[in-house]
């Protein structure tokens, strides 16, 4: 007797199986079918789409992932990194392959109403909740082929709800762990935060190198009510031969804060959006982003700084290291809407090549609707490592290798240094050295 062949593609049979399999309320059903029935609708992107110009699917085969199957055993180790294993936490969610494998949240939060826990769970212990705030006012399913394809088959994530006028001073921390061998991650991120409250949220997602290709399409809702203040941070770590699709979209009310930081490392694709949606007066953003490329992987994201309230701020820093035959895309815009008056928006993209066989396309953009704005400017540079800055530390001993290292290191460390938790950072710093390290500008 043979074992059962996993099944593999993104079908209709697939979705009513992972539908039987789970316990969930029929709303959640009814959004799975509805999200189905929007992917079948829409066409699958293509160059000749503008967002998608520089980006070629003809690779990807998502006949061959098998979009779900049973639970891999762990190891039984902690997810916790061990350089943060001694950092006081608010809260940890730790999941392998859509199960959650660690879980804790400080007692005292629990008395004051915060809610931190894995989204399976919270569909079902605060339905209320996810009904009002997934995938309905941030990132519908019809917002795009691959947000259509992640509501049918999201398999598990993360859900932070704080309540209103609570701060939180220590970080949530959420790892998920994936096999990605052949498989696909469909993470879902959830964060709410009420009136005038705080928090600050870290992730990351991670697999190791398969054989086969993996896939993953991820999206991360941020909705932030009057008042309230968040830092958010999302390092992606998956292994060279994942193809990762993503969406982090903040929704932000009147006189809200948020720091959206983004740090890409691993994929050998990633397409995404980042974008800030300021919606009430007096809301504020910045967005920070991170990404180191070599080999032959290929990023390309596009951001979003949307005012759509008077007196609001948006700043944008995304800096990129390039090598080999790695390429970059970035595309921005900043859009201000005619409610939009004593806007101020920034844009500045960076990027340093360290091969001559690398490239970056950068690729900012201003869209403004009103008149009566402070200020909105953007910039963009892609460059070779400066022979002056190289040439003045081999005069102290250094060699070109050492010295590229140390003008990277440089280049990058003011958006690592934003990174909130500090073992995390540590880390950061050090897989950057790790990767630089014996490269010499060409």
């Amino acid at each position: 007797m043979t074992a059962p062949t996993a099944r593999r593609g993104f079908t209709e049979e697939a979705v009513t199986e992972l539908i039987a399999r789970r316990a969930e309320p029929d709303w959640m059903r009814a959004r799975r079918l509805d999200a189905w029935n929007t992917y079948q609708q829409i066409p699958m992107p293509t160059r000749f789409d503008e967002e998608w110009r520089r980006t070629d699917l003809r690779n990807l085969k998502l006949d061959d992932v098998q979009p779900f199957g049973e639970v891999h055993p762990t190891s039984g180790g902690s997810l916790v990194p061990e350089a943060e294993r001694e950092e006081q936490m608010a809260g940890f969610l730790g999941l392998q392959d859509g199960r959650p494998v660690e879980y804790r949240l400080d007692d005292s939060l629990k008395a004051k109403g915060v809610i931190f826990t894995d989204l399976a769970t919270a569909v079902r212990e605060h339905g209320d909740l996810i009904r009002e705030y997934f995938m309905t006012r941030c990132v519908p399913a019809s917002d795009g082929k691959f947000a259509a394809l992640h509501g049918a088959f999201w398999e598990n994530g993360a859900f932070l709800y704080v309540p209103r006028g609570v701060t939180v001073e220590l970080p949530f921390r959420t790892i998920v762990a994936s096999s990605l061998d052949g498989t696909a991650s469909l993470a879902h991120t959830l964060i709410v935060l009420d009136e005038g409250s705080q928090a600050t949220f870290a992730e990351d997602f991670t697999s190791p190198t398969a054989q086969r290709a993996g896939f993953s399409t991820r999206v991360t809702e941020l909705i932030l009510k009057q008042g309230a203040n968040l830092h958010y941070v999302g390092v992606q770590r998956w292994g060279r031969k994942v193809n990762d699709f993503h969406t982090e979209r903040v929704l932000l009310g009147r006189d809200s804060t948020v720091t959206l930081q983004t740090v890409e490392f691993g994929s050998q694709l990633s397409k995404g959006r980042v974008e800030a949606i300021l919606q009430g007066d007096g809301a504020s953003a910045k967005l920070l982003g991170l990404y180191l490329e070599d080999g032959t992987q290929h990023f390309d994201r596009y951001t979003l700084q949307d005012h759509n309230a008077s007196s609001g701020m948006s700043d944008l820093l995304f800096k990129g290291v390039v090598t080999d035959k790695a390429r970059s895309v970035f595309s921005g815009l900043i859009r201000v809407s005619p409610d939009g008056k004593k806007t101020a928006a920034y844009q500045q993209n960076r990027n340093l090549l360290l091969s001559r066989t690398a490239r970056a396309d950068s690729i900012p953009n201003l869209e403004i609707g009103c008149n009566d704005i402070v200020g909105c400017s953007h910039g963009a540079t892609v460059g070779k490592v400066d022979e002056e800055q190289l040439f003045y530390l081999m005069c102290r001993g250094l060699n070109r290798a050492e010295a590229t290292q140390l003008i990277v290191e440089g280049f990058v460390d003011p958006l690592v240094e934003a990174v909130p938790i500090l073992p995390l950072r540590a880390a950061l710093r050090a897989e950057i050295s790790a990767r630089v390290r014996g490269r010499e500008a060409d």
